[in-house]
């Protein structure tokens, strides 16, 4: 069994949080929806309305699943989801930044559905924690010193 290194352990610790959180916005939706919890916001507050619910919903659970694909693969470290991928990393990276600034946008345009936008930025870090994982390790810095070097 390969030991996870540090940095995907703390990376693992991340995106499993932002996942539990993700999962956390699609069951207080679903308890507002179908249950009709009463002691959480409203389906408006929940719920922008840009997909209709029916389509909605099985998004959020393909997204769900596709988190907790990663995240194992983020705790074993033996998944080749995680093998370096420059480009894609710098991409990914990238599109978090755009995707988390779309939703400010949105929210300082709209002035409503706080809690979809908190919840996109919830998906925004996620995809910028899993860019960190696609960049290459780098040379251990002990390497790059004089000392090392004149070994």
């Amino acid at each position: 069994m390969r030991v996870v290194t540090p940095p995907a352990s703390s990376a693992a610790v991340v995106l499993t949080a932002l996942t539990l959180l993700f999962l956390a916005r699609v069951v207080g939706q679903v308890l507002v929806v179908f249950v009709g919890v009463a002691w959480l916001p409203p389906v408006e507050s929940w719920y922008s309305g840009l997909l209709p619910y029916p389509v909605l919903l099985p998004a959020q659970l393909v997204i769900l699943a596709a988190q907790a694909v990663l995240d194992r693969a983020a705790w074993t470290g033996r998944a080749w989801l995680l093998r370096p991928r420059p480009d894609a990393a710098r991409r990914l990276r990238w599109f978090s930044y755009l995707y988390a600034l779309a939703m400010a946008v949105r929210w300082a345009v709209t002035g409503t559905h706080g809690i979809p936008v908190v919840f996109h930025w919830v998906l925004a870090a996620y995809l910028y924690t899993l860019a960190g994982l696609w960049r290459p390790a780098a040379e251990p810095s002990a390497s790059r010193t004089p000392l090392a070097a004149a070994r």
